[in-house]
């Protein structure tokens, strides 16, 4: 599960790690949350033989994707995760999964680690700092009035061994020696990159323990990432998986979409 996540990256970072042709400027965002846009790179079209350019482009699309065959979205339950060990089976991702694979450019995420009754948050960054990239899938739905919206979701996998005391599920974070065949649809089918859905290496993340601040959405600053002293001890015994915390309604604020 990944229901909140950071890309805190100047917009000269991301170009540089995601190989972009370009990126408009954009501000670092510390709580991003489902039906939020969110920055995906996608493969542009290929540029001639032996030209230097980048041939990936970012593009803004909101979190939560709506399957083309959706008549009424209201009715869906808000896909913002796609499980990568059935995308391919499932009809609401499938075809995404063939054709429409992207890369989210990420600093960080975030988890909530269940102790009895209560929600433990916990921000996952990289340990040696720097950005990630996971594995999501996009989708155009077009609406009965004609209107589009490009849509999307975040491939998940299971825990890696370090982060399984927190959560049992984490993003597929893509390396970026496996950019270039993640996106490339035009020949590869998802057979052919089953092996990038697989967990991250143990040691990739570090856990900082965070108050529940982040719970709320409305909270957008870098004072939510801070390491709360009086944590305990994170457990090394695997936990039961737990159910996550519920996505945030979308109330309209966000005028993009």
């Amino acid at each position: 599960m990944c229901g909140r996540f950071t890309l805190m990256a100047s917009w000269e970072e991301v170009v540089a790690y995601m190989g972009l042709l370009e990126v408009e400027p954009f501000p670092p965002r510390y709580n991003i949350a489902p039906t939020q846009p969110i920055l995906m790179v996608i493969a542009a079209e290929p540029r001639q033989p032996g030209s230097n350019l980048p041939d990936r482009r970012a593009m803004l699309v909101r979190w939560g994707l709506i399957p083309r065959w959706a008549k009424n979205p209201k009715s869906l339950p808000l896909l913002i995760n796609a499980r990568s060990e059935s995308a391919e089976e499932r009809g609401t991702f499938k075809v995404a999964l063939r054709h429409r694979r992207t890369l989210i450019p990420a600093s960080g995420f975030y988890e909530w680690k269940t102790v009895g009754k209560e929600k433990r948050p916990f921000f996952l960054k990289p340990r040696d700092g720097g950005l990630v990239a996971f594995a999501g899938l996009m989708e155009t739905y077009a609406d009965p009035n004609g209107s589009e919206i490009d849509t999307g979701a975040i491939l998940t996998t299971a825990a890696s061994a370090d982060i399984a005391p927190i959560h049992d599920r984490m993003p597929v974070v893509v390396r970026p020696e496996d950019f270039a065949r993640w996106l490339d649809c035009r020949r590869l089918e998802p057979r052919d990159v089953a092996d990038i859905m697989r967990p991250a290496e143990p040691g990739l993340f570090e856990a900082i323990p965070i108050s529940d601040r982040v719970n709320k959405f409305a909270n957008v600053g870098p004072e939510i990432q801070e390491r709360i002293a009086d944590a305990p001890p994170l457990a090394v015994e695997p936990q039961k998986p737990a159910k996550p915390p519920a996505a945030p309604k979308d109330d309209g604020q966000f005028s993009l979409f």
